[in-house]
């Protein structure tokens, strides 16, 4: 199979070695855009992409067979069809040919080095994912779902803080008719074309770190939060690593799933929350702070452990005692994975203890305390002693 990346300039503006590949085809597969952009060729059949993409790909790909081509817009691999067909068949069954990607031809118009910007693609995506970018001086490359993106950009950065921000949207890349429009994010009121990229420089905000341990007025919660210095020891012990798979277990307010997503734009979590109005609240911190993403589970472990992708680590903040929720997280633990378990009772206290001798690992016992007005005086105020238990599986 080949994957061929058009850009705005279209069926002028690939090579001629291309053009041969695409008119030789036997099936062409692609967006009603890129279609619209060929020649007609007698016999040729052409299929439209599925939507939703990912569930209708294997299906047509099979009616289409094997000399078929797929177009694109730009590079391929650059948030587009060609990474989810790598995944989907393997890289070998894959050949890739791409165009000059939107993102190098907005950087280019920005004059901005590609190493000095970060690249966010909402396309069919929740566009909170922006939030975990917003720091001052921050650039910012947002790949857009339609026209109505540079707008809901906009309003976004004047929610958090940010209307400062310049936007310069930049419209049809690479076409006759490109177009670039500036403005900053509070003053925001034009049109855009549906094909459009927005840059942002950002000013001003919240500017929250990738480093564990937020500040607790970060999270809308009701009393189940692990405070900032208890989140910032377990997520230090919890190690995240780009791509890894975080269970959040008893999640609460969701704050140590949240951080370990924050840490990277590939680390995944699963928060598992047994009480609903908790659940609810844990989508909406994750969508505050930037990661939409996180996959909310409205259940009881261990019942609702069996429906999760396999972890390669683990925090129990709730429910340690339940009967079967340690040993099923335990039996999750691929080697290499680390769990790390919080307790403030007796209860679990002692089941701790018992777990740390029969399998190792390190027991902590942490106490913090913060100042508080004591008459016309200042005193330490201790909070409730926390018992932690972590683990690493041995790696073979």
């Amino acid at each position: 199979m080949q994957v061929i990346g058009i850009g705005a300039d279209g069926w002028d503006g690939l090579a001629a070695t291309v053009r041969d590949r695409i008119a030789s085809a036997t099936v062409v597969v692609g967006g009603r855009r890129h279609l619209d952009l060929l020649p007609d060729v007698p016999g040729q059949q052409r299929m439209l992409l599925p939507r939703p993409l990912r569930e209708g790909l294997s299906d047509l790909l099979e009616q289409a067979g094997p000399d078929v081509v797929v177009l694109a817009s730009g590079d391929p691999l650059v948030s587009g069809i060609g990474s989810t067909l790598i995944e989907l068949l393997g890289a070998d069954a894959v050949e890739i040919h791409p165009a000059v990607s939107s993102v190098a031809l907005a950087c280019a118009r920005m004059g901005w080095p590609a190493e000095s910007c970060a690249v966010v693609s909402v396309v069919g995506r929740d566009l909170s994912r922006i939030r975990r970018e917003l720091s001052p001086g921050r650039r910012l490359v947002v790949l857009s779902s339609d026209e109505t993106t540079p707008a809901a950009v906009a309003d976004l950065l004047v929610e958090v803080g940010s209307g400062g921000s310049r936007l310069t949207v930049l419209s049809d890349l690479g076409a006759s008719g490109e177009r670039r429009v500036e403005a900053l994010a509070a003053d925001w009121d034009a049109e855009s074309s549906r094909l459009n990229i927005v840059a942002i420089e950002v000013a001003g905000g919240l500017g929250y770190g990738w480093t564990a341990g937020l500040p607790d007025d970060a999270y809308e919660h009701d009393g189940q939060l692990t405070k900032r210095d208890l989140r910032a020891s377990a997520l230090a012990r919890l190690a995240p690593r780009p791509g890894e798979h975080l269970w959040d277990v008893g999640a609460g307010a969701g704050s140590v799933g949240i951080e370990w997503m924050r840490t990277h734009p590939t680390c995944r979590a699963s928060a598992v929350e047994a009480d609903p109005d908790r659940a609810a609240r844990i989508a909406r911190n994750a969508a505050r702070l930037g990661v939409p993403d996180l996959v909310i589970v409205h259940g009881r472990a261990p019942e609702a452990l069996a429906r999760l992708a396999a972890p390669d680590a683990i925090f129990i903040g709730g429910g340690a005692t339940r009967p079967g929720v340690l040993d099923e997280c335990l039996s999750a633990l691929r080697p290499g994975g680390r769990l790390v378990v919080h307790g403030v009772t007796l209860e679990t206290e002692q089941l701790l203890a018992g777990a740390h001798r029969a399998h190792g690992g390190e027991l902590t016992r942490i106490s913090v305390e913060t100042t508080a007005p004591v008459g016309s005086f200042t005193g330490w105020t201790p909070a409730r002693a926390v018992t932690q238990w972590s683990f690493v599986r041995e790696t073979p």
